[in-house]
Formats: C-alpha cells, structure tokens, sequence
C-alpha cells in the first residue's frame, strides 16, 4: 500500500501503479467469479471485470428482466449466464449484488454453495453489518470481503469506458484462506477502481447510509427544491429557476470541483459569486449541522436500518416506490429540468446551427 496525505492525515491507498492490473489478473487466474444480480452494480462491475480478462459468470433468475438484461449486454445462457444456484455451484468467488432485501430472501440458498476457500463479495456492508437481523451469517471457512465503488455501478462502467476509474473502499470481515487481502484487491482494480481505500464493513455501511441520505442524494434533493421553489415563488421562470439551481451547478460549477476543489471553482468565479458563496456557507453550514448529527445518530442506532428493513418487505412497496419516484419526475421542477437537457447543444447540434 502506498501512503497518501489527506489534509495532513496519512492513509494507506492502493493504487493502480503498485497493484496493476497483471497482478489482479495473475492472483485471480484460477477463479471463477459469479456475479448474482444484474440490477444495480452487477451490470457495470461484470462488464469491467469480463473487459479486463477476467473469468466471469452471471446468476440470475431466468425469465426475469435483469436476465433479459444480460442476454442484451452480451452474457451467453449456458455459457456465462445461469441460474443462481448453478453460477454459485460453478463460482470460487461470489459477487453478492443483489439489493438489501434481496440478498435477505435469496441468502438461504446462496449459503448452500459457500463451500470451504471460496469467497463471498460484497459491495454494501448492510448485509454483514446487521447480520443479526438480516441472518446473513457466513461460515467460518469462507473469505468474506468487500470493494464499494464510490458511485453508482452506471458511472463505474461509463468511467470505465472512458478510460478513468471510480474510487473504490475495500474492507475483510472474515479471513479464512490467508489469501483474502489479495483477492479483495485484485477485484477492487478488476472492477475498475481509480484507488482504493480501506475500511471496515460497518463504517461502509455508517458512511454509505449517512452519504446517500445527507449531501449525496437526500440533502442536495431537497435543496434543489427549496432554491427552486424560492425563485419561482418569486416570479421567476421555471427555465431561470432550474438554469440558476440545477443546470449551472451539474453542468459547469460541479466539475470545476472534482478538477481541482472548491477553492478552484470560487477563483473561477465573480468577486460577487465568491463574495456571497463564502459568508454564506457558514450560516448554511450551521443550519445544517443539526440534521447530520440526528442523520448520523439515525445510523449508527440502527433506526435507518430498520425503516429500509420493515418497508422493503411490504408487499405493495414497489408500487408505493414508483409512486414518490413519479412525483420527482412529474413535479414542475423536474419537467422544467427535461426541457432544459433537451435544448443543451450536445442533443440539438453544434451551437449557431453548424
């Protein structure tokens, strides 16, 4: 591992240059990795993995739309695609994607197959975690570790594609072969990690669950909206509202940051933009400093975790999902933002009518 500075903390990083993808493919020459679910990392790290060289397989339910999926991603049925208990059979490392609740119902089947040296991956530390409520309790002879891209398994193959990598956590909650370092590394970069950095299964699932639900997903939702709904309470028009809330912010200022920082993007700015940004996010900072720590209590108390728990299993949430998913996409906000893309030159042609 290499030693990086973080703000004038060290931590230990692997990177591509001292674990290149040679290595990777040479520790993990003899194994047969299964992919089970082909919903939301499965397609992206499957497709990275088998593009690298690697033995890969999927296991899916047959007749499902994820097994349709992959047939049109190019998996071939009784070759590289099967049925979950066949690729768990044929596999010496077990990639378990599928979704929390999914895992839940599918893991008395899946613990048939983790035979002595085999090895269980994960990629969300939930399952592990909260095993005492979930009853995903390994065996004692298996490895069980993890690689947690650092995004969603779409970005990861796009990067991919495009020659960049998605930063990766890895962490070893069970070393049963003495080799279970290596494997989890060697898959880290076969997935297509930037770098990976190490953690443990709970303080992925503390720093997930916090992410997703704070500046990631939840918090920048809402806002989005609150700006949004200011402005155009206002008289302002959906088109400014959303440019001057959304599009500005993903199109040009956001990739400023991940260039060089938010110090970077101020400097790319007005001396009006940078004057106001700066005494305003302290009174932002402050007002919200109270949510992240009842969010992170929430957490840490198991409390969020048994909301996704006891909702995932009611029989009527995926409609009741796709119901509060339509109202994010029906809301003016958000019809506002369809327009917007539409008319950005890269779906319209070059600017001026070229």
């Amino acid at each position: 591992m290499a030693k990086i500075n973080f703000g004038g903390v060290e931590e230990n990083v692997v990177t591509r240059e001292e674990f290149p993808l040679e290595k990777a493919r040479e520790v993990l020459k003899n194994e047969t990795i299964a992919i089970i679910g082909y919903g939301v990392q499965g397609p992206g790290q499957s497709l990275n993995l088998k593009d690298n060289g690697f033995n890969v397989i999927i296991g899916q339910r047959k007749n499902s739309v994820s097994w349709d999926k992959a047939i049109a991603d190019g998996w071939v049925e009784d070759e590289t695609l099967f049925g979950i208990e066949e690729a768990c059979e044929k596999a010496t490392v077990i990639q378990y994607l599928l979704s929390d609740a999914g895992q839940i119902a599918m893991w008395p089947t899946i613990k048939k197959y983790l035979t002595p040296g085999k090895a269980l991956y994960f990629s969300h530390g939930f399952g592990i975690t909260y095993k005492e409520e979930t009853g995903i309790i390994p065996p004692a002879d298996v490895d069980v570790i993890l690689v947690a891209p650092k995004g969603s398994g779409t970005s990861l193959r796009r990067l991919f594609v495009a020659g960049k990598g998605l930063n990766s956590s890895f962490a070893i909650f069970q070393d049963a072969t003495g080799k279970a370092k290596e494997r989890v590394i060697a898959l880290g970069i076969g997935v297509g990690s930037g770098y990976l950095f190490e953690t443990n299964f709970k303080k992925e699932v503390y720093s997930d669950l916090t992410g997703e639900r704070g500046v990631l997903m939840g918090a920048i939702a809402g806002i989005m909206e609150a700006q949004y709904n200011k402005l155009r309470s206002k008289g302002h028009s959906p088109s400014e509202a959303f440019n001057e809330t959304v599009e500005e912010l993903t199109q040009s200022l956001l990739p400023l940051v991940g260039e060089n920082g938010m110090d970077w993007m101020y400097a790319n700015c007005s001396a009006t933009a940078q004057r106001g940004a700066l005494d305003w996010r302290h009174r932002f900072r402050d007002a919200v400093t109270p949510l992240f720590e009842e969010l992170y209590e929430s957490v840490v108390s198991g409390k969020e975790t048994q909301i996704v728990l006891e909702t995932n299993i009611e029989p009527d949430y995926r409609e009741r999902l796709q119901k509060e998913l339509d109202g994010i996409k029906n809301s003016e906000m958000w019809r506002a933002g369809e327009a917007v893309r539409k008319l950005r030159p890269e779906r319209r042609g070059k600017p001026g009518g070229e």
